[in-house]
C-alpha cells in the first residue's frame, strides 16, 4: 500500500521537524508541524481502518466525530490552537500539547512511527 508508506513518511518529516523548531524556541512553526504530524498520522488511521483518506478537514472531523471520539475531542480541542499560530504568538507550552497529544493518538492507533 504506498499511501499508507507516503503518510508514515510524512509524518516521520512532520514530528521531526516539529521537534527540531521546539528546540530552537520557534513555538508557532513547531506547533503548525505537530498539528500536520496528527493530520496525516489520523489520516493513516481512516485509511487503515476505513479504507480512503479524508479530502479535508471537514470530512476528517465528521468522520472522527461519528466512529472515534476519542481522536475527534484531541483534534478538536488542538485545531483552535493551530488556527491561532497564523495569528498570535505561540509558547513552549503549546507545543508541547501538541507533542504529547501526538504521542497519544500514536498509542490510541498502535501506528508504529519510528
Amino acid at each position: 500500500m504506498e499511501e499508507a508508506k507516503e503518510l508514515l513518511e510524512t509524518i516521520r518529516e512532520y514530528f521531526k521537524k516539529a521537534e527540531e523548531a521546539k528546540r530552537d524556541h520557534s513555538y508557532n512553526v513547531a506547533v503548525t508541524l505537530y498539528f500536520k504530524a496528527i493530520a496525516v498520522l489520523i489520516d493513516l488511521y481512516i485509511l487503515k481502518k476505513e479504507g480512503f483518506i479524508p479530502s479535508n478537514h471537514n470530512e476528517r472531523f465528521r468522520l472522527l466525530e461519528l466512529k472515534y471520539p476519542l481522536v475527534y475531542k484531541i483534534l478538536d480541542k488542538d485545531f483552535p490552537v493551530y488556527q491561532r499560530s497564523y495569528r498570535i504568538k505561540l509558547t513552549k507550552e503549546h507545543s508541547i500539547i501538541l507533542e504529547n497529544d501526538f504521542k497519544t493518538i500514536v498509542k490510541f492507533t498502535a501506528i508504529k512511527i519510528s
